[in-house]
């Protein structure tokens, strides 16, 4: 018999069938496995972190679809309480699982305040850096019809969403910040090897795209 949680991760893989590749349902299970890399180490509730981890990303299509006006983490917070509804779980432990939720995106007013939040958002944003972050920004910036780069953009003037949105705009205005905002101690030490890795990578683009390597 298949338990609650598998229960929960078959609800939430269904709702990708249709998603993007830059947030697709290999995305979940990368943070899912940060996060019990992460959760462990910090003396997380695993049973909470487990839980969120698989619901973190299930607003995203609506995100996508309204062009990021629908903030995916309060649209998917709200989506999975009736999800977790029937879980053996306390009520406390609920509420945990929907906080960390609505609290796990970078661009958000809503600060992760429990330990399993800060996992979960560490985890979540760990996946956008290193190797494996450059490649889903470039796949994203692809989704949304942007150009490879745009040399002349004055990329704070520069819109999400269009063919601005490109993988080097990503990087200057979020992915070079994340190390700085990691919560936790585990998660810094793995953020600050894939940053260094970032950084190289960026510049080494640039000076390609001049034609100076």
């Amino acid at each position: 018999m298949p338990t609650q949680l598998e229960h929960i991760k078959l609800k939430a893989q269904k709702l990708f069938d249709n998603a993007k590749g830059s947030h697709d349902w290999g995305h979940t299970l990368r943070v899912y496995r940060l996060c019990e890399r992460i959760g462990k180490a910090e003396g997380a509730d695993m049973v909470v972190v487990r839980t969120a981890a698989y619901l973190h990303d299930i607003g995203r299509i609506c995100q996508d679809q309204s062009a990021g006006k629908i903030c995916h983490a309060a649209e998917g917070a709200k989506m999975a309480v009736p999800m977790i509804k029937h879980l053996p779980v306390t009520k406390l432990q609920k509420d945990n699982i929907i906080h960390c939720i609505r609290a796990h995106r970078f661009r958000n007013d809503q600060a992760p305040e429990t330990l399993e939040a800060k996992v979960l958002f560490d985890a979540d944003k760990i996946d956008s850096i290193g190797a494996v972050g450059v490649a889903r920004t470039f796949l994203f910036a692809g989704e949304v019809g942007a150009n490879l780069h745009n040399p002349h953009a004055v990329i704070e003037n520069t819109l999400p969403y269009s063919r601005d949105d490109t993988g080097y705009r990503e990087f200057k205005l979020k992915l070079c910040q994340i190390k700085d905002r990691i919560m936790t101690t585990e998660g810094r030490k793995i953020a600050n090897e894939r940053h260094e890795f970032m950084v190289f990578f960026f510049k080494r683009f640039l000076e390609e795209y001049e034609g100076k390597r």
